[in-house]
């Protein structure tokens, strides 16, 4: 037995089983309830409307759809008018006498439908101000493309980078960088399998295909139990399931992209399936270009994916979704002159099952079957000789949760899911004539990950409420490995050998997650949280960003979890009918087992945490946001004051640093304005304070050689970063033929062309002995102003 085990044990038996039993209990001694329950789906294609809200009328008693659209309400016998409202859609009514459990599903129809003319108001609750949730940031992919866009290609992670507390990896970067955690201390899921990387073209663009996706939520304060594996924020990326009731396609042509989706229903108001695919051109475009005899013929780069769902509904009590996400970034180089050829392939491959069952009418299941693996190669040819490298993290993921509806007042979720996890830091192989080279050197890692959570959202009155949820997670590193023992010099003295699923080292811990609330009317409320979480993989960069060569290794006999505390507290405002929502959020994060690479490192062969270091650090800001809500403009203007900070004893002699995307100040200016049916107008105007850099800070010259020396880690900050992105579009006829619409999409980024600094490097000049030797700092940036244009259509 493991040494995780007991914990699990204990766990179940003491709080999961006893809450689970007394809930039911407790009922029979309450009034007598009938429960009403179904799901909220768009009348047109059928889509799940998740977060959508059901309520008596005239009471400020309801219950929010989960994520597949499914509710439960119970109350006593009588007679109730119903209503259920959704952002963006009509209200529906219906009258029901409820003296028995009932079923009762609502089709609620998009306002653009019900309109005569083109509505950018739709009805918008108070939401933020009366539920639990802090931090959480939902956005629907209709509103991403809206917004300004990098080469008009649309990306929702980009979307996510204009809200407080979040900032971009970098000039033109889909990274995030949420509250002072690193990239890999996000958690990213797409139809709930984790993406361990999110970027084509070096992490310019997404790999989520705008088209394929119906909604993103982002959680940056107060995670839920439900949620667990890294530290910082989760961005969980829904695709779209399919319209079930006709079909229908959609896509686009832009300058470097095109893409194309179809959906439509296998079994019209039962089954449905969505197909979605992406490629570049820029090869295509640049290859008449290049002369045959150059010595980039035959060079080139690409890059594609696509997203495949279907769906089936058996009955009212089971559904059925299989969904997957493949996508590859593809650069190669062929040098006829120079005999030397490479190939560098590198991308995400996702699959999920899930089936969704009704056991009553207040307890609903998902069981998920997941499977992703990302992987990066390079070979290698010249003349008789090729070399083959290849790193990547594969996971095959069993989950299972519940979601029980015990009553108006507590909204239970429990539930556990096991990872196995394969790493792969390096491996390398080669070939010279008939000799083939397969050393050893893989330094393949296995692990098992686990964990059981238990979560309620309980209204104690109107007035206060309480999100309280408690998760447990374990890992445990297994064989096949082996374990060295190495002198001061590195050399091998000992080792031990573990064999196949032989425990090498297990970690586990409890994860308390609380969230209160206290709303003294429906305009004002305060909040406050307080979340412990457990990060068992790390990814361990040089870079600013996530590049296809990064790794990701796991906890170890070496490497211990990174653990984190993070409290909140905010207060919240809305105005006038809820057209104008407030905010005020600060924060403070503590982290443990941070991981660096020692100082001086360069890439090797050899396993790669032989050269980590260990640190703590942490974080502290304010965020302030105002969002227009309602009208023909809408927007918002968010701004943060932060700090987040390093400090390892193996570097910068021990003091502390600022991290490498500590930035004092962002401010976020967002418009968009529908001038006519046929006009839609946008504005981002982005503000940041300049993220830090190390720099040398004195040169030698040593026997005729120059010699820098740095100074303090990240010691200097560059210049500020700032942008204006415009765009319009353009609907030449938005009340004509529905079987049959385009559109037009305008975008110009960095309209004054700014000149915002990606990084710096001294330059050398002259010569040391004629005494004309010169050092000048450069700024290198990437990109000036950039038109584009892309026509949309749909069919």
């Amino acid at each position: 037995m493991s040494a995780s085990t007991p914990y699990l044990y204990r766990l179940l038996r003491h709080v999961i089983l006893p809450v689970l039993f007394i809930f039911p209990f407790t009922a029979g001694f309450a009034q007598q309830q009938f429960t009403i329950s179904g799901y909220v789906r768009d009348s047109t294609n059928g889509e799940s409307l998740t977060g959508a809200t059901v309520r008596v009328k005239g009471s400020p008693e309801g219950i929010q759809a989960n994520t597949y659209g499914y509710y439960a309400i119970s109350l006593p016998p009588g007679q109730y008018t119903l209503e259920c409202t959704f952002i963006g859609y009509g209200e529906k009514e219906q009258v029901v006498q409820l003296d028995d459990n009932m079923q009762l599903n609502f089709s609620i129809v998009p306002r653009v439908y019900q309109a005569k003319e083109v509505v950018v108001t739709g009805e918008r609750g108070n939401q933020q101000v009366t539920s639990t949730e802090m931090g959480r940031v939902e956005m629907a992919t209709s509103d991403a493309k809206k917004l300004p866009s990098f080469l008009g290609e649309v990306d929702v992670l980009k979307s996510m980078q204009l809200v407080p507390g979040v900032q971009a990896a970098g000039e033109g970067n889909a990274g995030l960088y949420v509250r002072g955690g690193g990239p890999d201390q996000n958690l990213i899921l797409l139809d709930e399998a984790p993406v361990y990387n999110t970027g084509h073209l070096f992490g310019f663009f997404s790999i989520f295909n705008a088209d394929a996706i119906r909604s993103t939520t982002l959680i940056k304060g107060g995670m839920p139990a439900s949620y667990g594996g890294r530290l910082s924020a989760v961005v969980d990326v829904n695709m779209k399931d399919g319209n079930n009731q006709r079909l229908q396609g959609e896509g686009g042509i832009g300058l470097i992209a095109s893409r194309l989706s179809l959906q439509g229903p296998l079994k019209k108001g039962k089954s449905s399936f969505i197909i979605s695919g992406r490629r570049t051109y820029i090869d295509w475009i640049t290859k008449p270009f290049v002369k045959k005899d150059s010595d980039f013929s035959g060079s080139g780069y690409y890059f594609y994916d696509l997203n495949m769902k279907a769906n089936y509904i058996f009955s009212d009590k089971d559904r059925v979704y299989l969904s997957g996400y493949f996508g590859r970034d593809v650069f190669t180089f062929r040098s006829g002159t120079r005999t030397f050829d490479a190939s560098i392939p590198w991308g995400n491959t996702t699959a999920t099952l899930r089936w969704n069952h009704v056991f009553s009418s207040k307890l609903f299941s998902n069981t998920s079957l997941i499977y992703n693996d990302y992987k990066f190669s390079f070979t290698g040819v010249q003349n008789n000789f090729d070399i083959h490298l290849s790193s990547g993290i594969s996971d095959a993921n069993g989950k299972l949760d519940f979601d029980y509806f015990a009553s108006q007042r507590h909204h239970i979720k429990f539930g556990g899911n096991y990872i196995y996890h394969r790493f792969t830091p390096y491996s390398v192989s080669g070939r010279q004539d008939s000799t083939a080279f397969n050393p050893d050197n893989a330094f393949r890692k296995y692990a098992h990950e686990a964990a059981l959570y238990i979560q309620d959202e309980w209204e104690i009155s109107h007035r206060l409420k309480l999100n309280a949820g408690l998760r447990y997670s374990g890992f445990m590193q297994v064989g096949p490995y082996t374990r060295y023992v190495t002198g001061n010099n590195g050399v091998k003295l000992d080792s031990t050998v573990y064999q196949s699923l032989q425990q090498v080292r297990a970690y586990g811990g409890l994860e308390p997650r609380v969230i209160v609330r206290y709303a003294w009317n429906d305009r004002n409320s305060v909040k406050a949280s307080a979340t412990r979480n457990y990060q068992f993989i790390h990814l361990v960069t040089n870079a600013g960003t996530t590049l296809p060569t990064d790794l990701w290794v796991p906890s170890t006999y070496k490497v211990r979890p990174q653990i984190s505390w993070q409290y909140t507290m905010g207060y919240y405002r809305n105005f006038n009918n809820n057209s104008w929502e407030t905010s005020v959020e600060v924060y403070y994060k503590d982290m443990q087992h941070q991981i660096e690479y020692r100082q001086g490192y360069t890439p090797s062969l050899t396993d790669p945490e032989n050269d980590f270091v260990f640190g703590k650090g942490w974080a502290y800001g304010a965020e302030f946001f105002i969002n227009k809500t309602k009208g023909r403009f809408t927007g918002w203007i968010g701004y943060t004051l932060a700090w987040t900070w390093r400090q390892f004893p193996d570097l910068n002699q021990g003091k502390k640093f600022p991290a490498k995307y500590d930035r004092r100040h962002d401010l976020v200016l967002v418009g968009n304005y529908q001038l006519t049916p046929k006009w839609n107008l946008s504005t981002v105007f982005i503000y940041g304070s300049g993220n830090t850099t190390t720099l040398p800070s004195q040169f030698y010259m040593i026997e005729g050689s120059l010699v820098q020396e740095y100074g303090n880690i990240n010691g200097y900050r560059m210049a500020p970063y700032h942008r204006l992105d415009l765009s319009a579009v353009y609907t030449p006829n938005p009340k004509g033929n529905r079987r049959f619409r385009s559109s037009w999409a305008f975008s110009i980024y960095n309209v004054y062309s700014r000149q915002n600094p990606y990084f710096l490097y001294f330059d050398q000049t002259g010569a040391v002995l004629g005494n004309s030797l010169t050092l000048r700092a450069r700024q290198v940036s990437l990109f000036p102003i950039l038109p584009s244009v892309t026509w949309n259509f749909k069919f």
